[in-house]
């Protein structure tokens, strides 16, 4: 077993690969078996991973969840900020420059919209439970937007960790609603084109979230919504701790 050990420590982030990877799988059986596809795959398998990052953030004590347990640390490289951003990029690759420019001025106001609206209802919902500081009300405003804005706004404004943790919250739980709810109401809006996907991907924002629900809907629209949920989160951490921060503090003070 200290033969194992050593051996899965050493080449941690090959071992972060084959739990991910068996991760999807059973994530995959569980959506066909229990929902019949009706919740994808990988809704349950971000389901399956929050509880896992309890499980060891109960057990060891630590701040990071499995990735504090040594032959689970290169979980803390692949969910890392560097992954991450390479796998958000090359969704773009798939992307047909032509259908772009169909899009024209919608979906740039998408992406405009989505955020501003996003932010103002996240910041009411925070300034309803209580909170009146303006640096509060951004970092939770601007989880509601993704869970990527949030922090970058809280670390930006100086807001606390339990604020920062509750705007990754918002955050996940929004990442969850779309990519469960973006298959039962693709119909309804006509979500079955490339130029409705992008506009979809920029109101949403939630790259996993918006990725995860297009697959689940049409796999061929999942390079175009998360092209432009990708442009919303750059756009909220753009704004988020300069724009809307400053227009906080001029409405609640401080």
């Amino acid at each position: 077993m200290e033969l194992l050990s050593s051996v899965f420590e050493k080449n941690n982030l090959l071992v972060a690969f084959v739990v991910v990877g068996a991760l999807m799988l059973l994530s995959g059986w569980l959506s066909r078996t229990l929902t019949r596809g009706r919740l994808h795959g990988s809704a349950v398998a971000i389901i399956l991973g929050l509880a896992l990052a309890y499980w060891g953030g109960v057990v060891t004590g630590g701040e990071d969840g499995l990735a504090d347990i040594a032959i689970f640390s290169g979980l803390g490289l692949m969910g890392g900020a560097m992954l991450r951003d390479l796998a958000i990029v090359s969704t773009a690759y798939g992307v047909d420059l032509k259908e772009i420019r169909r899009s024209g001025a919608a979906g740039a106001l998408s992406i405009v919209l989505g955020v501003v609206v996003s932010f103002i209802v996240g910041a009411c919902v925070a300034a309803a439970f209580g909170y009146r500081d303006a640096e509060s009300l951004a970092t939770i405003g601007a989880g509601a937007a993704t869970y990527i804005v949030g922090p970058v706004t809280g670390t930006a404004v100086g807001a606390s960790s339990e604020v920062i943790a509750l705007s990754v919250a918002a955050g996940l739980v929004k990442s969850v609603v779309v990519m469960v709810g973006t298959p039962m109401i693709a119909r309804l809006i006509g979500l079955n084109n490339p130029k409705s996907a992008m506009a979809y991907g920029g109101l949403m924002g939630t790259t996993s979230g918006v990725a995860g629900g297009l697959a689940a809907t049409d796999k061929r629209l999942v390079p175009y919504g998360a092209m432009t949920a990708t442009f919303y989160t750059g756009i909220g951490c753009l704004l988020g701790p300069s724009v809307f921060y400053v227009v906080l503090r001029t409405i609640v003070g401080g």
